[in-house]
């Protein structure tokens, strides 16, 4: 099955580099260091040092690995790691990891799931260990790295009853990966089940990396300034909103009335930023750009303000009152809601959450989060927590609590990775 799977890979990798060529015309960033998917790599970059290698797909899996890398990068100080991206936004989430780390820390695309592609990789990088975020189980990547004795590490681990039931079609190739996998680190025990029948061993539930993942000072202090701008208003944030969402949310505003209040939206993909300014404005809605936004106090006729800038979610969620964790409305999975909570702001989540079921229920029980049917339900508590503002106070200390009491994955996933690293 697996060398069927290959085949299919050479006779799909044509189509595959054209659509990635396409999708730079949106995102030039596809178009940027793409023969590195192809196992191409610049020597000029290669640390002579020992080796970890992380793979953090995108861009939620690079700011959930933050934790891991620096305290694998104080445990090995003489170690550098090799990280390792799909997407562009990922890549630049690392940069400012780069950045901090020099030298030790260098970023590269993974190369497609060929296994002579992967074995140049193995071979230019010499990885002790490979440690793989959250659902990354390749194929061929784990055949490559078994047939050259490298320990492979599923950290931060989940799958969702809708992954394995599709897994199980599939159960002659991605039974053997699982297999191939040294250990495993799972979000949560539900996780750990799944992944237990899917045929991974040797599986522990070490908890949620994005526990431990703290907003730094400089975006904290953004998220002040910008709330500053703002003013008294009440504010909605709605984060990592998914392609169909903005629309449903956007014509709910318009139904229903929210005096004073502002409603901000982030959209999860940078390259749909513009597309969601024509809705807004197709809608006769005020608009302003996070991107140009003066310094000055925001109009208050401005009734959507689009977050047309990266890096900046922990900013957005110390600026607004409340917040609503996008991909949720339409049956795409869901977002973390993490995030949100660490900064003690109420979370409101759709109906759709199967991707992060677990956390999205506790946080629930917790009282940190509402569930909502569809967008006109969103809106309405919204504007009930607006008008609430004990309630609303009250639901973001029980979100903060609730962050607070899982930290502590960080340690217990190093305590795995020890037996591997020595």
């Amino acid at each position: 099955m697996r060398k069927l799977y290959t085949l299919g890979w050479y006779l799909a990798l044509p189509i595959v580099l054209l659509r990635l060529w396409w999708r730079g015309r949106k995102e030039p960033g596809y178009r940027q260091n793409w023969i590195e998917r192809l196992g191409c790599f610049h020597r000029v970059n290669f640390p002579r040092q020992k080796m970890i290698w992380l793979h953090a797909v995108s861009l939620g899996e690079t700011r959930a690995a933050e934790p891991l890398i620096h305290a694998l990068l104080a445990a090995y100080p003489d170690h550098g790691m090799v990280l390792t991206h799909m997407t562009p936004t990922g890549r630049a989430a690392g940069r400012v990891l780069r950045a901090q780390y020099s030298s030790r820390l260098v970023q590269a695309y993974l190369p497609y799931d060929i296994q002579c592609l992967v074995v140049r990789f193995i071979a230019h990088y010499a990885p002790r260990i490979c440690i793989l975020m959250e659902t990354e189980v390749w194929p061929n990547l784990v055949a490559a790295c078994n047939a050259k004795n490298v320990p492979l590490a599923l950290v931060n681990a989940r799958l969702s009853q809708r992954s394995l039931t599709k897994g199980r079609r599939y159960a002659s190739l991605m039974r053997p990966a699982a297999q191939g996998i040294t250990c495993v680190a799972a979000q949560t025990m539900a996780d750990a089940e799944r992944l237990q029948v899917f045929g991974a061993s040797n599986v522990q539930v070490t908890g949620n990396l994005k526990f431990d993942v703290h907003p730094s000072p400089d975006l904290l202090q953004k998220g002040t300034a910008l709330r500053a701008q703002i003013g008294s208003r009440p504010v909605l944030l709605c984060a990592s909103t998914r392609e169909g969402e903005e629309a449903l949310i956007l014509d709910a505003l318009l139904n229903l009335d929210i005096p004073n209040a502002l409603l901000v939206i982030v959209p999860r993909h940078p390259q749909r930023f513009d597309e969601v300014a024509r809705m807004i404005t197709q809608r006769d809605i005020k608009l302003a750009r996070r991107s140009i936004l003066a310094a000055s106090a925001l109009d208050s006729d401005v009734r959507v303000l689009l977050g047309d800038s990266m890096g900046e979610l922990f900013a957005y969620y110390a600026a607004c009152d409340m917040a609503f964790i996008g991909g949720s409305l339409l049956p795409l999975g869901g977002q973390n809601l993490i995030e949100a909570c660490a900064v003690g702001k109420p979370v409101l989540i759709g109906p759709h959450t199967f991707n992060f079921a677990g956390v999205s229920e506790d946080a629930i029980a917790a009282q940190a989060a509402w569930r909502v049917t569809d967008a006109a339900h969103l809106l309405q508590k919204a504007s009930y927590l607006m008008r609430h503002t004990d309630e609303c106070n009250a639901m973001g200390e029980c979100a903060f609590a609730f962050a607070a009491q899982h930290r502590g994955a960080t340690e217990r996933t190093m305590d795995l990775l020890r037996f591997l690293l020595g």
